[in-house]
């Protein structure tokens, strides 16, 4: 018979879902008033109910699942929000730093633990991966500063996945020594292999299952699951081999960090369930594992400040190596320190793994969790005041751009026709937001009569576009317009709004005699010089492999050019794929300018076209999982060629089945300052007209042709 003492207060399912949702909701508006990470309440909040505090709930299996569950999530989401580009950009930099945070601190925690805690080998192993690994717990300081692109903040991201990736090998390792009682190399090595035929077997089935799934289902729920069963299945998979489950969440994670785009829907719901329930559970569970009356032994208190100063220490080092390396400054040094002082997801995993296979008693989960408390305090401290100093001189240093003009703004008008194209265009104008000013969204959809029909059909297509940009964590402004036609519609609600940019899907053809961007569309073209973008696709944006943008000769003398080159940069960041942008070469300084110029951090190619014609070799390049997107240039501008006036029937032609984007850019406007990325110095072009040179170029270039077909042999 259990003891009455031992008999926790709530044991209701319904009472304990209830009790551990208080907390989840009123943990962190307390803490967030302390300005104290609410990582540490949840932990606290476990202590304070759990059968060693108040003995108000029991550790029992719904903690044990749904901690267990929240560890895996937590895991899989430090894979799914790497920013994978810039990862292979400053792996070379951060290598150093990624080494000596993963070895400088596995050495100190593995001496100190054997001569000083008094433990055997394996767990001072066990441990030294504890200190090893960290979390970028003060990641969210350094985005509120601006130093997301910082040298210090990206080589602090390279090195955690290093620290990350080797302390979990180094914890995986350590779990089979110790099960197999002895150091058996060849154990080792046929762990190895196993782990390399896993990550090879993952490698080329996670990404082919996600480009399905995704293409063939858009129902968001099944999305969901599907991911789900995916983490779960790396885990389970990566156990059965004799590896930690966490291993398994974070590689899938980086499996398909690839196809859940940043801003899509799906990511949003991912993080949504992570942080409002599995995660806040699994802190909480973890909580319920200390025994604060442990603390009252001097021992115990003596053995985590020896854990706690080398862990804050064997952080410091690397930082402070890393800084004399590359000559930056001590606030670079403290914000590198404040990234990886922080111990939680794989310091929370050692905990549960080593005390579960009873390698260390009750004194040293306690310290650990000490560890744990105390660095995720710190790390938000230390960034805080380092990080304002370094924007503060980031801000001073950074050259003025477009023009001095300062933030830009955008407005784009979405044009919805139905609810069933709606969620894509929403979709897509939301991946090409932009984030280093106000941009704003409205969903219009014009009628020309009052019927029932019709206002049942503006009013879903509307809802529709609400609640896709909602998913996606953004806000659209809907409009429902009655006006004379479609046409005067949309032109009204640009001069109302100050519409900067219109994107509309693609017409369809309904008869022979129609044309390929219809009667709407060429009319919109002739009535506005807003930079207007028609779309196309047949599978979702996050499943594109490449974006190939064709772009005219004389294409960066519009003053539209800055905008429609960051609007692709954007999408193309977003979707984490490749973008080949084939122009002429005269072209590719002022693209890679705007690209560089704007840090956007994405994998871009130059391949050289001459003339109109070459869009037709194109053809046999553009895959079914490619973006192809086409600039294109109203009649009277600087670019515009009169072999454009073929461009759509070369698109009915070769392209039918292709994903396609033509963007008009915004024309007949002040002229564009432009950067060449291999001149540094901008050069302002507003009072050049090279429109004479370049009617001239294509003369010259009809003249070659027609000579080549009268030189040639008759057939």
């Amino acid at each position: 018979m259990i003891p009455l003492a031992h008999i926790p207060l709530v044991t209701e399912p319904v009472q304990i879902f209830f009790i551990v949702l208080a907390i989840i909701l009123f943990a962190p508006l307390l803490l967030n008033r302390l300005r104290i990470p609410h990582i540490i309440g949840m932990i606290a909040a476990g202590v304070l109910i759990g059968p060693y505090g108040l003995d108000i709930l029991d550790r029992d299996t719904s903690f044990n699942i749904f901690g267990q569950v929240g560890l895996l999530y937590l895991m899989f989401l430090a894979g799914l929000e790497i920013d994978m580009y810039h990862l292979r950009l400053n792996l070379r930099k951060g290598l150093l730093f990624g080494v000596l945070t993963l070895v400088v601190p596995l050495f100190m925690g593995v001496l100190s633990s054997v001569y000083l805690l008094g433990t055997d080998w394996i767990t001072a192993f066990l441990l030294g991966a504890m200190y090893a690994s960290h979390t970028l717990l003060a990641y969210p300081v350094a985005a509120r500063f601006g130093l997301t692109k910082a040298p210090a903040v990206l080589i602090a991201i390279v090195g955690t996945i290093i620290a990350v990736i080797g302390a979990l090998l180094v914890l995986a390792g350590t779990v089979s020594v110790r099960q197999e009682g002895y150091f058996n190399v060849s154990a080792i090595l046929l762990l190895v292999g196993r782990l390399a035929v896993w990550v090879v077997a993952l490698l080329y089935a996670y990404p082919r299952l996600a480009r399905y799934f995704f293409k063939k289902y858009s129902d968001k729920v099944s999305q969901y699951v599907f991911v789900l069963v995916l983490v779960m299945f790396a885990a389970c998979s990566a156990q059965l081999i004799g590896l930690e489950p966490v291993l398994g969440a974070f590689f899938a994670g980086l499996l398909l960090n690839r196809y859940i785009p940043a801003s899509s829907p799906l990511m949003s719901s991912i993080e949504f369930v992570g942080n409002a329930l599995f995660i806040p559970y699994f802190l909480i569970s973890v909580g319920m594992m200390i025994n604060l009356r442990v603390f009252g032994d001097m021992s115990t208190v003596v053995k985590a400040l020896i854990m706690l100063s080398v862990a804050l220490s064997s952080k410091w080092i690397p930082a402070w190596i890393a800084q004399k390396a590359y000559h930056f400054s001590a606030d670079s040094r403290k914000v590198m320190f404040g990234l990886t002082a922080a111990h939680t997801a794989v310091a929370l995993a050692v905990v549960s793994v080593g005390y579960r296979m009873n390698m260390f008693d009750e004194s040293i989960l306690n310290s650990t969790i000490a560890v744990i408390l105390v660095t995720c305090a710190m790390a938000p401290l230390i960034m805080s005041g380092s990080a304002a100093r370094m924007s503060v001189t980031m801000l001073e240093q950074e050259p003025a751009q477009n023009g001095g003009k300062g933030a830009r703004n955008n407005n784009s008008l979405i044009c919805v026709s139905n609810p069933i194209t709606t969620p894509a265009l929403v979709e897509l104008a939301v991946l090409m937001r932009n984030t280093r000013g106000s941009h704003n969204f409205y969903a219009l959809h014009v009628r020309n009569d009052n019927t029932s029909a019709a206002k049942s059909l503006s009013r879903n297509s509307l809802d529709e576009a609400r609640r896709t940009a909602a998913a996606a964590d953004t806000v659209v402004n809907t409009l429902d317009r009655y006006d004379l036609n479609t046409v005067t519609g949309v032109l009204n609600a640009i001069e109302e709004r100050d519409i900067t940019e219109i994107i509309l899907g693609m017409h369809q053809r309904s008869t022979v005699i129609d044309s390929f961007l219809g009667n709407k569309v060429e009319q919109l073209l002739r009535s506005t010089n807003r930079m207007i973008m028609i779309t196309r696709c047949f599978i979702p944006a996050g499943t594109l492999t490449r974006v190939l943008v064709w772009v005219p000769a004389g294409a960066q003398y519009e003053s539209g050019f800055n905008r429609w080159v960051r609007a692709v940069s954007r999408l193309t960041r977003q979707v984490g794929c490749r973008i080949i942008f084939c122009c002429p070469a005269e072209l590719q300084p002022f693209i890679r300018g705007v690209i560089y110029s704007e840090n956007y951090g994405i994998r871009c190619e130059f391949r050289t076209t001459d003339g109109h014609e070459d869009i037709i070799l194109l053809a046999n390049k553009v895959l079914d999982d490619d973006l192809f997107v086409i600039i294109g240039a109203r009649p009277q501008s600087v670019s515009y060629n009169p072999e454009m006036a073929e461009l759509p029937s070369f698109l009915q032609r070769y392209f039918s089945r292709n994903n396609l984007m033509i963007i008009y850019p915004e024309q007949f406007g002040a002229a564009p300052v432009l950067t060449s990325f291999t001149d540094p110095l901008s050069s302002d072009i507003a009072h050049e007209t090279p429109s004479l040179v370049l009617r001239l170029r294509a003369l010259n270039r009809r003249l070659r042709r027609l000579l080549r077909h009268i030189a040639s042999p008759s057939k």
